[in-house]
Parts: structure tokens; sequence; C-alpha cells
């Protein structure tokens, strides 16, 4: 697919979102707790010998918008571990501004993050434990830029990712894009926390980051975002998943999810002097 154009729009509607919300917010009070299941006794598994670095955000911590995506109808969603990392508060999108979360449970072994006290939503997205094959095709959506945004891509395989100076291997899948929906060239900041799925339809990762120049995506390994659910004793929807038809039903049901608030925005405020 082509690429071209910029959609600055809804990226502009969630920064005044975002201020709005910012202006409402007092003290801090978002518990934070980390799970970490690496022991010595029991390694995880590895993949490829390949490794990715994903570098710090420069000055640390700082406001920032990402995506997050419903897995239990009761209220938990997840979304990606850096978006929520060293925020003073998090938020969820609710018709029309952001709703304050209580609690955000961190994973130390990847880059997940759920949260288990957030807006009911209407449906919960299915999991998966298992990695597809090498070639499988994979829908990620997300907010690039604030715009709603399916992005097509192919799996290369397992790999491990460093994340910045924490020396900590991550396990990752790694993908190749193959286009975007609708087109554009541009970042795909502001996807961080979404949904990858697999073409069964289910969740098959969390979406991590990218490499602009090489056109790959990293994503949290399945196994890893299923040993966080597993901890947080919080989800417990086995909702059914029906496999995508092809590229329009995966933009089909997009749309819906969006229309029903099951994949929504997520926002992080960082109190001045806390981002380094």
């Amino acid at each position: 697919m082509g690429r071209g154009g910029c959609g600055c729009l809804p990226w502009l509607l969630g920064l005044i979102l975002l201020l709005a919300w910012l202006g409402e917010m007092q003290a801090p009070s978002l518990q934070v707790e980390q799970y970490d299941p690496r022991s010595p006794r029991r390694p995880l598994p590895r993949g490829s010998e390949e490794q990715y670095i994903i570098e710090d955000r420069p000055g640390g911590p700082a406001d920032a918008m990402g995506t997050a995506f419903a897995v239990d109808r009761s209220g938990v969603w997840m979304t990606a571990e850096h978006v929520t990392h060293g925020c003073s508060r998090v938020g969820l999108e609710q018709r029309g501004r952001a709703l304050e979360v209580p609690r955000v449970i961190e994973s130390r072994e990847s880059d997940a993050a759920i949260i288990p006290r957030g807006p009911r939503s209407p449906a919960a997205l299915p999991l998966r434990s298992g990695a597809p094959s090498p070639g499988s095709t994979g829908y990620h959506m997300g907010f690039p830029a604030g715009e709603p945004t399916l992005v097509l891509s192919e799996l290369i395989g397992r790999a491990e990712a460093r994340r910045g100076s924490s020396g900590i291997d991550q396990p990752v899948l790694v993908w190749a894009e193959r286009g975007r929906l609708p087109e554009g060239d541009g970042t795909l900041s502001g996807i961080s926390g979404g949904p990858v799925f697999s073409t069964d339809g289910r969740v098959v990762g969390i979406n991590s980051a990218s490499t602009d120049r090489r056109g790959r995506i990293l994503t949290v390994a399945p196994d890893a975002m299923m040993r966080l659910t597993a901890a947080s004793r919080a989800v417990g929807d086995q909702p059914v998943a029906y496999p995508f038809a092809g590229l329009t039903d995966a933009q089909e049901r997009f749309a819906n999810w969006l229309d029903e608030g099951v994949i929504r925005r997520i926002f992080c405020d960082v109190d001045d002097g806390r981002g380094g």
C-alpha cells in the first residue's frame, strides 16, 4: 500500500482532551503494582538470537497518549507498560474525557500492563497464549498520532528486545509492516498498548515499539501477556474468537470496537519534576 497524509485533527482533539483532564487533576492517587515471574529456577524461553534495542524516552516519563483494550467486561484493560510507567495519573477515554483509574499492574518481564478497575466495556477481546507461525498475517490496532489506524503486518518470528538502560531482555514478536489504513508514513507512536490480532481473531500481543527505518513492529510475546493476566486474577471472561475473513473484515471490526469503546485512548499525566 502507498503512504501519504497526516491526519492531524484526531491528534489535536486528543491533546485538547488531555489538557482539559490535566486541569481537573488533584494530588496523585495512582496505585502501581509490579509483577515479575522470572526466576533462576525457571528461565524464560529464548527465541531468535537477533536482538532489538528500545531506547528510553529522552528526559524520562512525560505526558503522553497511547492505546488500551478491554480484556474483561467488568472493566479490565491491557496496555503497554511503558505507557503507564512513571505516570502520576492514568486515565482512559470515556465520553469525551479522561476517566482516572486507581490502579495499574505492570509487568517487569515484558512491556505489558493491566488496569484491573477501569470503566466497564460492552465486550472483551479474546486472548491467545501461543505465537502464530512465521509468515502469518497480523492486524495491529490503535491510535498512532492520535488517529485510529489499522496496520497490516507479516510475522517474522520471536526475538528479545532490550529496553533502554535497564539491561533486561524482554520477549517480543517481530513483525514486518505491510500497509496501513488509512494510508500514511508517519510515526506509529500512539499505537503502543493496542492489540495485535492473529488471523484466528485472537489478540496475540500488545504493540510495544516500531522501527520506522526498517519497518518493524515489536509486540509483547503472547505467553508473557498471558502470564500477567493470570497473575492479576482479574480476567475471567473467555470471549469467543471469530477468524478474520480478510482485511475488510478487520476494518469493520476495528470500527465497531472503536464505536463500542472496546479499544480506546489512554492518557498519562506526569507531575512537573517527576519526569527527569
